[in-house]
């Protein structure tokens, strides 16, 4: 009775996330000027375009991309760092059901969440680090001079990448967002719905923007 319970929370808690970006997903593509993420995609592009027809902007610009940067380098070691953990804690028991000892993987509702949060922790690995990839190639084309034929080749590059750049690092510290309930439901399986819950609440305002516009001051 007590696995059944537990496999129900798990699978609540799952079942809430999924439906979520699910419903994001889908207004995402209806109205993208009211979300957050399409947003700031444009923003981040329009930026870009302005400052490659300001001449004498290239230092505020490498300065403005520096600071991304880095942000995505914390969000990449905070990810490895938490995945190195967590492999560390679930070895026993990725052993047991997995290892040579066992004849067939036993699911339980504590392995599937510390897979899904191994799964959680490495996709926000790799999209941090690849945001930090391609916000180092907007740095250098950001450093060429305003008006140069250098400068003008790469500018359609310049504008996909700070786009592509921003989009990982929301899809990176979002996966680290959505970390939080699956660590509940580990420690105790009626939290993780209930985390669940405030997780979405919350991203609820984080995943819009004003109707003029402008951002929501929770926007994120």
């Amino acid at each position: 009775m007590n696995e059944l319970l537990a496999w129900l929370a798990t699978l609540v808690t799952i079942a809430v996330l999924v439906a979520y970006e699910a419903v994001l997903t889908v207004a995402q593509r209806r109205r993208p000027e009211r979300m957050a993420r399409s947003a700031h995609a444009a923003l981040r592009e329009e930026w870009f375009t302005a400052v490659s027809q300001q001449k004498g902007s290239e230092i505020l610009a490498v300065q403005t991309l520096r600071n991304s940067l880095m942000s995505a380098t914390m969000t990449a070691s905070t990810a490895m760092l938490g995945l190195i953990g967590t492999v560390t804690l679930a070895a026993p028991s990725l052993h047991a059901s997995f290892g040579e000892a066992a004849m067939l993987p036993s699911f339980t509702p504590r392995l599937v969440l510390e897979l899904l949060l191994l799964a959680l922790l490495f996709a926000s690995l790799v999209c941090s680090a690849m945001a930090v990839r391609y916000y180092n190639h907007v740095g250098f084309i950001s450093g060429m001079p305003v008006g140069s034929d250098a400068r003008k080749r790469w500018a359609e590059a310049g504008v996909a990448y700070v786009r592509r750049a921003g989009v990982l690092y929301s899809w990176g510290l979002r996966h680290l967002i959505l970390v939080a309930p699956i660590l509940a439901c580990l420690l105790h399986p009626f939290a993780g719905p209930i985390a669940a819950l405030l997780v979405v609440v919350a991203l609820v305002r984080f995943d819009r923007v004003a109707a003029s516009g402008t951002p929501n001051e929770k926007a994120a």
